[in-house]
């Protein structure tokens, strides 16, 4: 029984020292597993890091040889990445190479239909022989119609489809049919034509609907568009700083960061459909006035520069911004500019605040050539020259539109303008109408 037990013990040892021993073995082969796999990742670390430095090159006469790295492929070649053309800009490119001079002059007015025929009648209501003999003679960029021009929808849609049909059919260049159709007290379609009615834009502004807002631009775009209409003089862009201005509750609020939801709102809705351009008025901001440019020689307005970045460009920053497609400048002179100007025909305003300070690069469209403001201390064709140097795209409403179309091109073939500048403005124009399908 005792040599038993001596032998399973002596089995037990066995078994236990060949368990040892394998586990040795596993041991070693891990640790000899470990250092090859190390030799072999640093003799590849030091082949891919291996480079031939020659010496220099006027030392040896040859050129540096560089071993590359076997696991990097080479950098792909990439084509440089170029713009598609825009489609619309190569549309107005092809037109104005048949264009004259005048032709080009001729796009940079929108003008009442009376002024159109001189005064020949005191409220133009259709698109008679007349009318199509001024535009034969005078091939506008845009007519303006106001509510002694409308007397009900089927007369309204016939005068303005005739104009529009056959300035397309001679000239082949269609026309801007332009309207002031703010809402409220400024409302020319609603008013005449009994379309929907809406408020005051100060309501709208004091309920802070911006939603609301949108909503009412795309409606009156809606309302005027079915017309023929396919530019609206609106949204009023103004702050209400001084409660004299002449424009009251045509503005949103007193609040700019108010301004600026509503006039994106309404810019938004206006322009929802394509089919009606936005226009924010009345750069650099006529809510400081105490005057009224329809009516006075003279408005100006006493403000620096520092107020209105930071208050009256606020909503037209937002506007751009929403893309609106005009931009209306007023009759005030604005203190700080330095030059006495208004701001219409000041190239500080236009050019360096507007176009370098905002950045806007679309159509820059004068207020009313027609107000005393202008009237008083200008001719026809001074104020439509000083406009276009001040780098204004369209003159609106000349009194004299003949007047201000020779001047115009007298100061082109006088070298006092030069006609590059009147082919910046019409090709944005022409990119313009080319959108709208006017070309």
């Amino acid at each position: 029984m005792a040599k038993a037990k001596s032998k399973k013990k002596k089995k037990k040892q066995t078994r236990e020292l060949m368990i040892l021993v394998i586990l040795i073995l596993i041991s070693a082969g891990l640790i000899v597993a470990m250092f090859t796999l190390y030799a072999q990742r640093k003799k590849q670390a030091e082949q891919s890091a291996e480079v031939t430095i020659p010496q220099r090159p006027e030392e040896t006469g040859m050129n540096p040889v560089v071993i590359p790295d076997a696991q990097t492929a080479p950098e792909p070649e990439t084509e440089p990445v170029t713009e598609a053309p825009d489609p619309d800009q190569l549309r107005a490119e092809e037109f104005m190479q048949n264009m004259t001079l005048e032709d080009k002059i001729y796009q940079m007015f929108i003008v009442t239909p009376e002024v159109l025929v001189d005064h020949a009648v005191t409220a133009v209501v259709q698109t008679g022989n007349m009318t199509k003999a001024a535009m034969d003679e005078a091939p506008v960029g845009g007519i303006v119609y106001f509510s002694q021009n409308l007397e009900d929808e089927d007369q309204a849609k016939e005068m303005i489809s005739g104009a529009q049909d056959y300035m397309q059919q001679v000239h082949q260049i269609g026309l801007w049919i332009a309207v002031d159709e703010e809402g409220g007290t400024v409302s020319r379609v609603s008013d005449s034509l009994d379309t929907r009615y809406f408020d005051d834009m100060a309501v709208y502004g004091e309920e802070g609907d911006a939603d609301a807002v949108r909503t009412v631009g795309t409606q009156i775009a809606e309302d005027i568009s079915q017309f023929g209409f396919n530019l609206d003089f609106a949204p009023v862009a103004d702050v209400n700083i001084n409660p004299d201005n002449e424009l009251q509750d045509r503005i949103f609020s007193d609040d700019p960061a108010v301004v600026s939801d509503m006039v994106t709102a309404m810019v938004q809705g206006l322009q929802s459909s394509g089919q009606v351009g936005a226009t924010l008025k009345h750069f650099p901001g006529l809510g400081a006035e105490d005057g009224n440019t329809h009516e006075d020689d003279a408005t100006l307005i006493d403000r620096t520069y520092e107020e209105l970045d930071t208050v009256e460009f606020v909503p037209f920053r937002s506007g751009i911004a929403a893309g609106a497609e005009f931009v209306m400048v007023g009759h005030q002179i604005m203190s700080c500019a330095g030059d006495d100007m208004p701001s219409d025909l000041s190239r500080v305003v236009v050019t360096d605040w507007l176009r370098n300070g905002l950045g806007y690069t679309g159509i820059v469209i004068t207020d009313a050539h027609n107000m005393n403001t202008i009237t008083e201390n200008y001719s026809s064709g001074e104020a439509a020259l000083l406009a276009i140097q001040a780098g204004v795209d369209i003159v609106l409403m000349p009194e004299d539109l003949t007047e201000a179309v020779e001047t115009v091109a007298a100061a082109v073939e006088s070298g006092e303008l030069s006609e590059e500048q009147i082919n910046q403005s019409v090709r944005r124009i022409l990119t313009a109408k080319a959108k709208h399908h006017l070309l």
